[in-house]
């Protein structure tokens, strides 16, 4: 007997799960029609067409091994065993058997992607059978122990309103350079929904389903020549001592030609993207961003020196110490040991190179120094720039890096450590105007040992030990990326235009379009319902909100797949040599910031999962659409459960920030929450309850209303588009309460501000309300009709 659901309050709403599969392990059947489906599954298919689709799913190998075979029969066994619990499930709890106004039946969901789903689910804690228990777990989490409480965690988040030490600093960061240490922050913070892209990248680049066109051919190629581990290790050395020779030789690994200090660092600005001195990128001016300017321009900064050093708060200098660079000392010896180095002669090569790297070190200093000091986006022409850094032929590196764009000494660049750039002038001078050979050498060997950082990817597991053996001694527990990863992140360095391509081709369009759309109108909604503390502050965010044009962020249609061939045209892989194509990568990467110079258009970051402001229109990356967050023939319950609930937080996040300060209605719903948190767990009974820090009634309350926006937002689907599928047999409420539980334990960059876990506002949401499947009360604990609505 089917479940059908029950009729949805405006008022109520979900938060979305992204759980990354283990590395390990068999992997489930593809996810990827190519491309996707936009039109609706058909409502009466059979579980027999769902075993050919899955089985017809890869037709480009028809010869399958057996153990492909079974381990599709025994998913395929798992999701159908399943739907059959969730059959019996139901049949022997009535009270969950509903119906909708119109009597309808829930219509199950059989594509493959449904079943995967289906057996998720149906290895995963259901919330609706033991909510106390469930609700009340805490993801291995000591945010709810008893020595916990009474303190606030979290204040070193950067830019969270509650957060004094960041909050003047970290909002003055817009530009390129600002991009640049943010890039790494972003992905730390969204880890989960990151992992959950990266595997579905993995999944496209390894897919066969389609030949698709030479540069997506060349993509794929690159992609498993970095996965080919055997044949990198089988090269050792030896493709870099040839790269060494190209540029003129090395004293400490064979002969030396003298080559000229500024050519050799204008090749390898140019053809290897390495910027041994200095770096280099590309980016806009802060102060012209706010008055509309697109124009970028190049930014010079201090590089990310080698040797480990600290900033030492009194001197206002950094420095190196003796415990870091000892286990510096031998990892330097061991890369030229593998480089072939005579042992007598490495320990004066090493020596003066620690020696050269001290000097530049001083002269750095960290991010935050630099913007208390007011160091970052200082103009300049490059005539300027070559009378304050003499040593470095700035116009001839700089056209050598972005060739063929026209360089001229009136051409203005920004720095961000001038005082660096004059330092660093003055050492490379000093060391160059030495009559010793070794003294020039020394510089030389400066920038072979940075190459040799910069090609560290694509050398054999010897360098990449002695690198990971250096970051523990150095105390960097954080563990090494799986090859997989790496060589996704690689693959998107040299190729994002296929892959992004390829991305777009697979993105439900239609569907996420819809999603956005539906979630902006009720996030809309919400702010209507706020009571203001401070009117003014207030119109200015919603008359900023009524002029924002969300949408889904995707690629320029010209850009065909014929003018993606024609720029890869050049571009030759070998699938068993990925050094010689790691070095194209780093020229092809190259080649597109003088793109970036060049035009003014924004493309799009594949990489990004979070929705972010451009101009007027609020931008949400193709990366969050992905399975198994999102796919077009789940359930419209499970899409908005999972990614309606993120997609409502991240606009919560972003366009409100300081909204506490703002609105009564803040402290209100989160004091309500945590009210009816300490009731159920009877923390308030036993003198253990603590009182919400301003942060943490923020996150309640916003995570409260993302789960209030989402539910409202599906209620919006149904009325454009009646009827939606299910699976394993749950109603629409459910399913959508159900996937949202699952989210529960997902990363986010707010999440210590959480003092309980969110699957708990799933209680709160049905204390007052017929909506629930159940009743999700606690045993000999408060009753249903004893608590307030939120």
């Amino acid at each position: 007997m089917s479940e059908t659901p029950i009729e949805l309050e405006p008022q109520l709403s979900v938060q979305p799960s992204s759980q990354p599969e283990p590395d390990g392990g068999l992997r489930p059947p593809s996810l990827l029609p190519q491309p996707f489906p936009t039109q609706d599954p058909p409502h009466n298919t059979q579980i027999q067409q769902t075993q050919i689709q899955i089985q017809e799913s890869n037709p480009g190998h028809q010869a399958k091994p057996v153990w492909i075979n079974h381990r599709r029969l025994l998913l395929f066994g798992l999701s159908l065993c399943a739907v059959i619990l969730g059959f019996i499930f139901k049949h022997h709890n009535p009270q969950d058997r509903r119906t909708d106004q119109e009597g309808k039946a829930v219509t199950p969901c059989f594509s493959p992607a449904c079943q995967l789903a289906s057996a998720r689910l149906s290895l995963s804690a259901d919330p609706f059978t033991q909510p106390c228990d469930y609700f009340l777990s805490t993801c291995g989490s000591d945010r709810l122990s008893p020595d916990s409480w009474g303190r606030l965690r979290g204040q070193g988040i950067p830019g969270h309103p509650q957060n004094p030490k960041e909050k003047t600093g970290w909002t003055k960061r817009r530009g390129q350079s600002a991009q640049r240490d943010d890039r790494g922050l972003r992905e730390e913070e969204t880890l989960d929904r990151k992992t959950v892209l990266l595997k579905y990248l993995r999944e496209v680049l390894e897919s066969n389903h389609s030949a698709g066109s030479t540069a997506v051919q060349k993509t794929r190629g690159f992609f498993r020549s970095c996965l080919d581990t055997r044949s990198i290790d089988t090269a050792g050395a030896e493709p870099f001592l040839a790269l060494i020779q190209k540029l003129g030789g090395w004293a400490v690994s064979g002969q030396w030609n003298r080559t000229d200090f500024n050519s050799t660092l204008s090749r390898l600005m140019r053809d290897y993207a390495t910027f041994p001195f200095f770096n280099l990128y590309v980016g806009k001016d802060p102060n012209e961003t706010t008055l509309g300017s697109t124009k970028r321009y190049i930014q010079i900064d201090q590089p990310d020196l080698l040797i480990p050093i600290e900033w030492n708060s009194k001197t206002l200098k950094s420095q190196a110490k003796t415990q870091t660079l000892r286990p510096f000392l031998a990892s330097c010896h061991r890369y030229l040991a593998l480089l072939g180095a005579v042992p007598n002669s490495s320990m004066i090569h090493v020596g003066t190179f620690i020696s050269l790297s001290s000097e530049l070190a001083v002269a750095a200093a960290p991010l935050q120094h630099r913007l208390s000091t007011g160091r970052l986006y200082q103009r300049m022409t490059i005539r300027e720039l070559q009378s304050k850094a003499p040593a470095i032929d700035w116009l001839s590196c700089l056209q050598a890096a972005f060739h063929p764009l026209l360089l001229t000494k009136d051409d203005h660049v920004l720095l961000h450590n001038s005082l660096y750039i004059q330092q660093m002038s003055r050492i490379v001078s000093k060391w160059l105007n030495r009559r010793e050979l070794s003294t020039i050498l020394t510089v030389h060997t400066f920038m072979v040992l940075n190459l040799l950082h910069t090609l560290m990817p694509a050398l054999d597991s010897r360098f990449s030990d002695t690198e990971n053996t250096l970051a523990v001694a150095l105390g960097h527990t954080e563990g090494v990326a799986p090859r997989w990863k790496r060589c996704v992140l690689e693959t998107e360095r040299g190729f994002p235009s296929v892959l992004t391509h390829l991305l777009s081709e697979r993105t439900a369009h239609r569907e996420a379009e819809e999603m956005i759309q539906n979630i902006f109108s009720s996030f809309k909604s919400k702010l209507n319902e706020l009571n203001r503390t401070d009117g003014k502050s207030f119109q200015s965010v919603m008359k900023k909100v009524q002029s924002l044009i969300p949408r889904l962020w995707t690629t320029n249609e010209s850009y065909t797949e014929a003018v993606i061939d024609q720029l890869f045209s050049e571009v030759t892989v070998d699938t068993h040599g990925f050094f010689s194509n790691y070095v194209q990568l780093l020229s092809l990467w190259q080649k597109r910031q003088s793109q970036l110079l060049a035009e003014q258009a924004e493309a799009p970051d594949i990489l990004s999962v979070t929705p972010f402001l451009l101009g007027d229109e609020l931008l949400f990356p193709m990366g969050m659409f992905v399975p198994p967050l999102f796919h077009p023939s789940y359930p419209r319950a499970m899409n908005y459960g999972v990614m309606g609930f993120l997609i409502a937080k991240d606009i919560l996040h972003l366009i409100l920030p300081d909204i506490y300060s703002q609105s009564e209605t803040v402290h209100a719903v989160g004091d309500c929450v945590w009210d009816h948190y300490l009731t159920v767990t009877e923390t308030a009974g036993r003198g253990g309850a603590f009182p919400l820090s301003a942060a943490q009634q923020q996150e309640v309350w916003l995570q409260y209303s993302a789960l209030q926006i989402a539910l409202q937002a599906y209620r919006l689907s149904l009325e454009n588009d009646p009827g939606d599928t299910s699976i394993s047999g749950l109603s629409h409420t459910r399913l959508f309460l159900t996937s949202f539980s699952q989210v529960n334990c997902d990363s986010d960059p707010y999440r210590d501000f959480m003092p309980l876990q969110p699957s708990f506002l799933i209680t709160v949401i049905c204390a007052e309300s017929d909506l629930c499947p159940a009743g999700l009360q606690c045993p000999n604990r408060t009753q249903k009709h004893s608590l307030r609505t939120c």
